[in-house]
């Protein structure tokens, strides 16, 4: 897979114009300045631009001063520093990568940190600030190594996001597991991880000022080495460059940079994406910006502005009683979504559709075996997800239940989980059918309804119903993931249609528009209500607590509709995934084919996503292990996927109701914990394979 960059990334100019470098730095000193004076004057307290000023000098009430000194100089300065080192750190991410979607968020950074300091927690220690720094830096610098190795540098950017994306889910699956367990341990560290730059005093501040600008100056001091990587790595070595040296430099310094804004204020997103890529922009007009030390110093201030205009735009949007309790982080990714899909739509795709697997042919033999063999395990998995959990019932008590002659306890114990069963096999068996048709017809083995945004749509749409219509009933909350699912679809699917579905464009802006169902989601709980936000957010992890049988009926509609349409259509879901010519030449309608198969997929998601909330990969993983079981023919692959996707989701809710019973953990956390490794996998052979 290859996705060409734009060949003036980092490149030295020849004749750098110091008067045109002037006039940006000053214009965005301006910019700055005036950004921060806004976001002075703006917060819950009737504190205006007046009494401000007059705080600044000295002549302010004791009141208004206090609001001031502790409270919004505070704020402003840590936007100005998280900004500043998230702008320098994705600027030399970026660089050294030589990959223009690098950046601690792409590259899990984020959620190494976040993971690193959920770990320590646990613990129970209580750890001074800049001793988290250093342990949310080990994290991130983890993070970033495990994405830069199995990318590489200089590869392709599709490659470098996927992995840092699916290594961000896993880890943050694994935080929000610890999370569950250790309640008390880690109070107040989910809050933290929506990122915020609000402060009370400048403690904070002065902690975490040293290291970031000690990761400042040893990113000019290695300035020059960076510049002679964009040449390429054969012609750094030829002026003198230690390649591999500075490479580490480079990252360690960055990762020093993200871990001290993480420790400060949370994850902010995308502010280490978007502040180079301006910055690219104004060097098209300033060339001397192309030059790493001016570049750095210039991304900060961008990456300032971003953080101080995305507060100042949220405070002057929403009422200042809201606006306290929504992250900047929250703004901060939305502004990025849009960025990345931007971005992805403007690149120029080179790769053409994935080469078919090399599987070898299966008999007839290995499929029935196969077929059979999970079959078994399904039933089995069935049987123990009865009669496990927080109560443990035995065989006869389901007998007893489904005739009608079961005791009050086992039968509220059955009636509450054999829907929550049901809801977990048909969810994993509706995403199983997904993914294997838009594998199918993108003809992308990376792609999956979790990946391209459909299932997050699916929950945005859920969550809006949940929230402003409490008491909606079963297919009208199918109906509102639906909706949301067809909506991402429709601007997934239509963005990446030009040069017929690349798979690099295509999940470029699958994973824009499934950040942007994230964030809004956390905006629309904060804002409707936030005081009771775990209803929503049930959606989001995985989880089939408190599921009825209701729930589960149009699940289980849909599902035999997509099962019908499947073996009607086999052999055209075969030619399909071939090529574009063999459906024409045998006269079928391409269009309309991946048309009907791609409406199917979105229902199937939607309905899984109201029924038993997000769960990724297994649109993934499931197409893909049925491949490799029985061979490519759909025939075989369908029935094989789809068992084996009610098996996983099946046994991730078993485990996650019975391994630490009474609490629980989402299946869709349990799942991330198994198709994360298995993701990082296919990126792998893939790249093995790519050489």
């Amino acid at each position: 897979m290859a996705v060409t960059a734009p060949p003036s990334v980092a490149r030295p100019a020849a004749a750098p114009s110091r008067t045109g470098t002037a006039a940006v730095t000053a214009a965005l000193i301006l910019l700055v300045a005036a950004l921060a004076v806004a976001d002075l004057t703006q917060g819950t307290a009737d504190v205006g631009a007046g009494e401000v000023w007059k705080a600044l000098t000295g002549r302010a009430d004791a009141g208004d001063a206090s609001v001031v000194v502790a409270s919004r100089l505070p704020r402003a300065a840590a936007g100005l520093l998280v900004g500043a080192v998230l702008g320098m750190a994705g600027t030399a991410l970026q660089a050294v990568s030589r990959n223009v979607l690098a950046s601690p968020d792409t590259l899990a950074v984020n959620a190494g940190s976040y993971l690193a300091l959920a770990l320590a927690a646990v613990t129970g220690v209580s750890l001074p600030l800049l001793a988290s720094s250093g342990i949310a830096f080990a994290g991130s610098l983890a993070a970033a190594a495990v994405v830069l190795g199995l990318s590489g540098p200089g590869a392709g950017t599709v490659r470098l996001v996927l992995a840092g994306t699916a290594l961000a889910l896993g880890l943050t699956a694994a935080t929000e597991g610890l999370l569950l367990l250790f309640p008390q341990e880690t109070q107040g560290l989910y809050q933290w991880n929506q990122g915020s730059i609000a402060q009370s005093g400048f403690d904070g501040l002065l902690q975490t000022a040293p290291p970031a600008l000690a990761g400042l100056a040893g990113l000019l001091l290695v300035a020059r080495r960076v510049d002679a990587l964009a040449l390429g790595d054969d012609a750094a070595r030829g002026l003198g460059v230690p390649v591999r040296a500075t490479r580490v430099t480079a990252v360690v310094l960055a990762s020093l940079l993200s871990a001290t804004a993480v420790t400060l204020a949370g994850p902010i997103g995308f502010v280490g994406l978007c502040a180079p890529a301006l910055v690219r922009a104004l060097a098209r007009r300033a060339r001397g910006l192309t030059r790493s030390r001016v570049r750095l110093p210039i991304a900060g201030l961008t990456g300032a502005a971003l953080v101080l205009g995305s507060d100042v735009l949220l405070r002057a949007l929403v009422p200042a009683d809201l606006a306290v309790a929504v992250p900047t982080g929250v703004v901060t990714s939305l502004v990025g979504a849009v960025f990345l899909v931007v971005m992805a739509a403007r690149l120029k795709d080179t790769a053409g559709a994935a080469p078919p697997d090399r599987l070898r042919i299966r008999s007839r033999a290995v499929f029935l075996t196969t077929t059979a063999v999970l079959a078994a395990v399904l039933v089995g998995v069935t049987i123990a997800a009865l009669l496990l959990g927080d109560s443990k019932l035995l065989l006869g008590d389901v007998a007893n239940w489904a005739q009608g002659r079961a005791g009050r306890g086992v039968s509220f114990v059955l009636d509450t989980r054999v829907p929550r069963v049901l809801a977990a096999l048909l969810a994993g068996a509706s995403l199983a059918l997904a993914g294997t048709f838009v594998q199918a017809v993108t003809r992308n083995p990376l792609a999956e309804p979790g990946v391209l945004g459909v299932s997050g749509g699916a929950a945005l749409g859920a969550v809006l119903l949940v929230t402003t219509v409490p008491i909606a009933g079963s297919w009208g909350m199918a109906g509102a993931a639906f909706a949301g699912a067809a909506v991402s679809s429709v601007l997934v699917f239509g963005l990446a249609a030009r040069g017929g579905f690349r798979q690099n464009r295509l999940v470029l802006v699958g994973i824009g528009v499934a950040t942007a169902c994230t964030a809004l989601i956390s905006l629309l709980i904060v804002l409707t209500d936030p005081f009771n936000a775990t209803k929503a957010l049930t959606w989001l992890s995985g989880s089939t607590y408190g599921r009825t049988l209701p729930d589960v009926v149009p699940l289980a509609v849909v599902l035999v509709l997509g099962l019908a349409v499947a073996v009607a259509r086999r052999t055209e879901l075969d030619l399909v995934s071939l090529d574009d010519d063999t459906p024409r030449l045998l006269g079928l309608g391409l269009a309309r084919g991946r048309f009907g198969f791609l409406v199917l997929a979105v229902l199937l998601s939607a309905t899984a996503v109201a029924a038993a909330g997000t769960i990724g990969f297994v649109g993934l993983v499931a197409p893909h292990a049925a491949r490799a079981l029985v061979g490519r023919r759909h025939v075989r692959v369908l029935p094989v996927a789809v068992l084996l996707g009610a098996v996983l989701v099946g046994t991730a809710d078993l485990l996650g109701r019975t391994v630490i019973a009474p609490a629980q953990l989402g299946a869709g956390l349990m799942t991330a914990a198994v198709g994360t490794p298995y993701f990082l996998y296919l990126l792998v052979r893939g790249r093995r394979q790519g050489r």
